[in-house]
């Protein structure tokens, strides 16, 4: 696969983007690790009163780390998911050669940005081959949490805490629903799996451009280039995939806002400064976020929470744990932002009466 993506490349580009933050070696940054312990270990309690959901992998870990660890764990985990299409385009010489090296330039570059803006992050690919305790992690990017707390004067114990709600309950939906893992695997498998060097994407991608100029859409709002050249099969994954994100953030935020809220009295006031947050990034930002989908993905939040308030509205709990009950219940992308799609298929019952 060294053909495919110089990955050596991408680790030096981002390690340049991501730059450094004062307080990561500032004595602020000392009760980091034990807080995190506790917070995440607490929140896990929190998380599974609030949904009724057990994780099946034991207490959820935490791991604390710079910008430079992200980065190179997400490398890793680009690495595996990417296994599928890089098999297919090793040995191709010197064009390969300097293809992987653009790749390598445009993924350290994606990478080396999203550093400076994440806070925390589930890991949720588990493999065989690996280190048990290089798995099944909760990261936590130490800068950044500092860099807002000291910025906004939030207190350390409520925002750290609130960020462990939201991450965890990232890690209770994977390890308490016993399908889930495997059945997002898939379908990040078969969007791979559909990849191919194909000169009539091309073509097809100036089509959809002319249609939307026809129509004053944003050729870009559905996930960015990637989705402007996948074909049929790849946009049918994607929309099955941004469904179950969709819902996923969306149930993450509002279990977020309810698990533990005498713990986080600031809970409103944090959600208000991160939607600012992203409000106030330059026009080349905002640029970066529409080409490569990352805006599609910030508005998950949004839609996945429209569709439980609508859910739940209409059927309770009871409804939306429907969604979660078997592979099939998922919502699409498009029932995601039309609710009663969804609930005239999997609720039928209730739809007639």
């Amino acid at each position: 696969m060294s053909d495919a993506v110089d990955w050596a490349l991408a680790e030096t580009v981002a390690a340049r983007l991501s730059g450094s933050d004062p307080f990561a070696s500032s004595y602020h940054a000392a009760g980091l690790e034990e807080d995190f312990e506790e917070f995440t270990r607490r929140a896990q309690h929190y998380v599974e009163a609030e949904t009724g959901l057990r994780s099946a992998a034991g207490p959820a870990r935490a791991r604390v780390v710079h910008r430079d660890d992200w980065v190179r764990a997400n490398l890793a985990s680009y690495r595996r998911l990417l296994r599928p299409v890089l098999g297919r385009m090793e040995g191709t010489g010197p064009i390969g050669a300097l293809s992987g090296k653009i790749a390598a330039a445009e993924l350290g570059g994606l990478l080396g940005w999203m550093s400076t803006r994440v806070l925390g992050q589930y890991d949720l690919l588990v493999l065989e081959d690996e280190d048990p305790e290089d798995q099944d992690l909760v990261y936590y990017v130490g800068p950044n949490i500092l860099a807002l707390e000291k910025r906004h004067a939030f207190p350390p114990s409520e925002f750290r805490m609130w960020v462990a709600l939201h991450e965890v309950t990232h890690r209770t939906q994977f390890t308490g629903i016993p399908w889930l893992r495997q059945h997002f695997l898939g379908l990040v498998e078969e969007l791979m799996g559909a990849a191919e060097p194909d000169p009539r994407r091309l073509f097809d991608a100036v089509g959809r451009l002319a249609d939307s100029i026809r129509t004053r859409s944003n050729p870009l709002e559905d996930g960015g280039v990637v989705a402007l050249f996948a074909s049929a099969d790849q946009r049918d994954a994607m929309d099955r995939v941004g469904g179950l994100m969709s819902l996923l953030e969306g149930h993450g935020d509002v279990t977020m806002d309810r698990a533990a809220v005498d713990q986080v009295p600031s809970a409103d006031r944090f959600a208000r400064v991160l939607r600012q947050r992203r409000k106030e990034m330059n026009v080349a930002a905002k640029l970066l976020q529409r080409l490569i989908g990352l805006e599609a993905k910030l508005a998950q939040y949004q839609q996945g929470e429209e569709f439980i308030a609508e859910v739940e509205r209409r059927g309770g709990p009871d409804l939306l744990n429907r969604a979660f009950a078997r592979p099939e219940n998922l919502p699409t992308l498009h029932e995601i932002r039309e609710p009663a799609t969804w609930v005239a298929r999997v609720a039928p019952d209730l739809e007639a009466a």
